[in-house]
């Protein structure tokens, strides 16, 4: 298989991910089954797309001519059989349970080619553990796509302990013939690189309003104005250089100690869990979430999120 064959590409879901992801191959010019287990699964997965066309086309990444043709080039399918039809490479966003993901790839990997690719967007669950179920190993790897898929260019690619380099090497072709930014991890680790990233800065966000340092309203306004600005344009290692070594090993040898090294999950976060205020989708987490607010937010992160697609067109 080579990156000029893939063609036709198989998405499984319709949820989050799977439509944005759907989008994303269709607007580059491949012909996309997307599959959800029920008729009304396939209809919201094809109303999110239409919004998310609408908001593309407001804003001039695609053209109103175009939308008729991006909209042809999806079919969504409710059996594992037509979505596995003619597929060269196999996309998956279901349920983030390894049990779930085994089940799909079984199943779907007696349907397809010897040549087909089978990736999995999952959020940090081992590659090579979902692959046990697979006869050709070799061809299993993860494309972990960020939230929302079609306004973040990052795709973490993932390879288990049997994936061939071959097919690293298709994934990340394939990756940026879509539009997106690869990165290639050397070997799998849970959480790969951004959600390790994200929770060690999430814990000690935690952590700082359990030690009655800062509110939470005080330590979201720290990261959204500084670090948050900033690390859009230099990575860590490369803020880390820019500011300077010998300044950051300074900080680092009285500040390391005094940052949260805890393995337990954050007793703020438990005692949300425990209660069911499970954030914007129950309307209390760590907030209060009204209708109001979170369209607010929403609309805001689109917006920057939007900007930034058109800042990367023009680099």
């Amino acid at each position: 298989m080579r990156v000029e064959k893939i063609n036709n590409i198989c998405n499984l879901g319709t949820g989050t991910m799977g439509f944005g992801i759907t989008l994303v191959f269709a607007i580059a010019g491949y012909e996309v089954r997307m599959f959800g287990r029920s008729d009304a699964s396939i209809k919201r997965g094809f109303s999110n797309i239409k919004i998310a066309l609408d908001t593309y086309q407001k804003n001039g990444l695609i053209q109103k001519v175009d939308v008729p043709q991006i909209l042809g080039r999806v079919k969504g399918v409710t059996t594992l059989e037509e979505a596995a039809e003619g597929a060269d490479f196999v996309i998956e966003s279901v349920a983030e349970e390894l049990a779930v993901k085994k089940e799909v790839f079984a199943k779907i990997e007696k349907l397809c080619s010897p040549d087909t690719i089978f990736a999995t967007n999952t959020s940090g669950l081992s590659p090579t553990a979902i692959a046990n179920v697979l006869e050709h190993k070799e061809r299993f790897i993860v494309a972990h796509f960020w939230n929302p898929p079609h306004l973040l260019p990052l795709v973490e690619v993932v390879p288990g302990k049997s994936t061939s380099q071959q097919v690293v090497e298709i994934t990340k072709k394939l990756m940026v013939k879509i539009g997106k930014k690869p990165v290639i991890l050397n070997r799998e680790a849970l959480g790969f690189i951004g959600n390790r990233m994200q929770l060690a800065l999430l814990r000690e966000a935690l952590y700082i309003v359990e030690s009655g340092i800062a509110t939470k309203e005080a330590v979201d306004a720290a990261v959204k104005y500084s670090l948050g600005r900033r690390l859009s344009t230099t990575g860590p290692l490369e803020s880390a250089d820019l500011g300077g070594l010998d300044i950051f090993y300074n900080i680092s040898a009285y500040l390391l100690k005094d940052l949260s090294n805890s393995t337990d999950v954050s007793p703020i976060l438990k005692e949300a869990v425990e209660k069911g205020n499970l954030g914007s989708k129950t309307g209390a987490g760590l907030y209060e979430w009204t209708p109001e607010t979170l369209k607010n937010i929403k609309v805001s992160r689109e917006n920057n999120l939007i900007e930034w697609l058109r800042k990367d067109k023009t680099i």
